[in-house]
């Protein structure tokens, strides 16, 4: 059995996660492909955090391979790729929330604009469901909150 096919002793599901999006750039790649609306390599490389190509190059691989994101050719333009969530990669929505809120509760430099926290608190629920299917439409729901 290889190691990546072993099965980890105990079954924690912490641990299955940390190894999955246990690093700061895939957890970073999976917000901006659910909330930026960015969906090719240029525009993941144009986030501020400045990831390097190829980092992301890995961590793009990574979330392919275990089944976060597809990769398809563009239609538009077929010299270039789009990545997406899938069902598992979307399904992430509820925790990134929350690590939303509680980064907006501890850390003082959080720019998340106030109307979003707001409609979190009161509609947490609408927010991850219209998150989801805004993500799935293209229309990426934080985008369209800052510019109201």
């Amino acid at each position: 059995m290889s190691a990546s096919t072993k099965k980890k002793a105990g079954g924690c599901p912490i641990d299955y996660g940390l190894g999955i999006f246990g690093d700061r750039w895939t957890l970073l790649v999976i917000r901006d492909l659910l909330f930026a609306g960015k969906r090719h390599f240029k525009q993941l490389m144009e986030s501020p955090e400045r990831i390097a190509s190829n980092i992301l190059t890995v961590r793009l691989k990574k979330l392919e391979e275990k089944g976060l994101i597809s990769r398809s050719p563009d239609p538009d333009n077929r010299k270039q790729v789009v990545y997406e969530l899938t069902q598992k990669g979307l399904d992430l929505t509820p925790m990134l929330i929350e690590l939303i809120r509680w980064s907006a509760a501890y850390d003082p430099n959080t720019a998340v604009p106030k109307p979003i926290l707001d409609r979190i608190a009161k509609d947490r629920a609408g927010f991850i469901k219209d998150t989801i299917t805004g993500a799935r439409q293209g229309k990426h729901l934080l985008n369209r909150q800052q510019k109201k």
